[in-house]
């Protein structure tokens, strides 16, 4: 089974991608990563109990941001690094539709991302076959403050100083 980062762990993913080109039968005994515009156009014949579902950097998170906590995964495909749209889908996923499942970076994201990936509300990530997991974690603590707000932490680093002091 793929391993991913979920939260600063390595688990096993048991979630399998769906490729937007897809036809015919869902795998069965697998949790279905659906491609969003599979499921917009689908959802209402499927019979599934779980489903997930990813959307591409290119595609509108408000076609589905009012019904994302429907999902227990939602999943962001980074495909290229110079891409840099789902940090912005992520981040709309968390503070405009309040989105509070697992939000899993997938496609291309790398290891230099990810501390910025978690700012903006992701909490696991798929990365390249081949990467180190272990040091992909440490790296979601490569700084140790931030000056503007975020996901993760909300308030800025000027109001986290003046707690301090207080």
């Amino acid at each position: 089974m793929p391993k991913i980062i979920k939260g600063t762990e390595i688990v096993d993913d048991p979630w399998i991608i769906i490729e937007k080109d897809f036809s015919g039968q869902l795998p069965v005994g697998k949790l279905p990563l659906l491609p969003m515009q599979y499921w917009l156009d689908n959802h209402e014949k499927l019979n599934l109990t779980v489903a997930g579902i990813w959307i591409d950097s290119d595609e509108s998170v408000e076609l589905v941001g009012h019904e994302a906590n429907l999902f227990p995964l939602i999943a962001v495909n980074f495909p290229t690094f110079t891409d840099g749209r789902g940090f912005s889908i992520g981040r709309l996923l968390r503070e405009r539709y309040e989105f509070n499942g697992q939000l899993r970076a997938i496609g291309n994201p790398i290891q230099d991302q990810l501390f910025y990936l978690m700012r903006c509300g992701f909490n696991s990530f798929d990365l390249k076959e081949g990467t180190n997991l272990e040091v992909a974690i440490s790296s979601l603590n490569d700084f140790d403050s931030s000056y503007q707000a975020a996901i993760v932490p909300p308030e800025p680093l000027f109001v986290l100083n003046s707690l301090k002091k207080n």
